[in-house]
């Protein structure tokens, strides 16, 4: 099934509104990666016939969310009102952002916030340093949270029989050839990530980059979001990152929950 097309079995529910699902499937079809698009890549990327694809982006340009040259695609910064109020009510970008560039500053690394959204995690904060992966990272930027350090400690928050659904129902394949597909294996790691309150992932979302994540919790010991330090391998060793990075961390989300209580 296509990575943009609707979720399997909820076209059969009365509730379930096809033509909206098309839509976002348009606007989910541009990325970093492809930031435009001409109508035939749409079509595919969103997994929607041409002519629905060509309605749904004349309707978009007319409401001033895509532009276009009469040849290609591209998003106009207006959809960035479409996440505008989730992250206004979030409130969570603006309590960590002075905690993130705090940490970056001490660490002299890119930190990150990140929240889980199904199977990925989706940024809501950032402060970078230097380019440290071939894709850029950007406020909306998702990568499936199984291989990376913020994504396992989202999902070993979550009750185990909710991260095990998750898992079963998400591919996961192997990014490189450090990734941890194996179920089992995942299991026992999501469960060592509980257990100790903070992940390390090393090379399993793209080789050379080493991260570490740890959760921020809500007045009621829920968990918000997730804060990583993110280097490479040739500038910092895991035992470094383990014992200089992860104590800082720790203290910066232990201040952002302190924060949190008073919002």
């Amino acid at each position: 099934m296509n990575a943009h097309s609707e979720p399997a079995g909820e076209a059969a529910n009365g509730d379930f509104v096809q033509s909206l699902a098309r839509g976002l499937a348009v606007i989910r079809a541009f990325d970093a990666e492809h930031p435009e698009l001409s109508l035939s890549d749409v079509s595919r990327r969103a997994g929607i016939p041409a002519a629905a694809a060509r309605r749904f982006l004349r309707t978009l340009e007319t409401l001033g969310y895509v532009r276009t040259d009469g040849r290609a695609f591209a998003l106009t910064p207006r959809v960035l009102e479409l996440g505008f109020s989730y992250l206004s009510a979030l409130s969570l970008p603006e309590v960590m952002q002075p905690h993130l560039e705090r940490l970056s500053r001490e660490t002299g690394e890119s930190v990150s916030a990140a929240v889980l959204a199904g199977s990925d995690i989706v940024y809501v904060a950032r402060v970078p340093t230097r380019r440290i992966m071939t894709v850029g990272i950007t406020i909306g930027t998702s990568f499936p949270a199984y291989a990376t350090s913020m994504g396992r400690v989202l999902l070993a928050a979550l009750p185990e029989s909710e991260a095990e659904t998750v898992l079963a129902h998400a591919p996961t394949p192997a990014l490189t050839q450090r990734t941890l597909t194996d179920p089992e294996r995942l299991r026992a790691e999501l469960q060592r990530v509980r257990e100790q309150g903070w992940a390390i992932v090393d090379g399993e979302l793209e080789v050379g980059l080493r991260s570490a994540a740890a959760p921020v919790r809500r007045r009621d010991g829920s968990v918000a979001a997730a804060v990583n330090v993110s280097t490479s391998a040739s500038r910092d060793s895991l035992a470094r990152l383990r014992e200089e990075h992860v104590p800082r961390l720790l203290e910066t989300t232990a201040a952002i929950a302190e924060d949190l209580r008073h919002v």
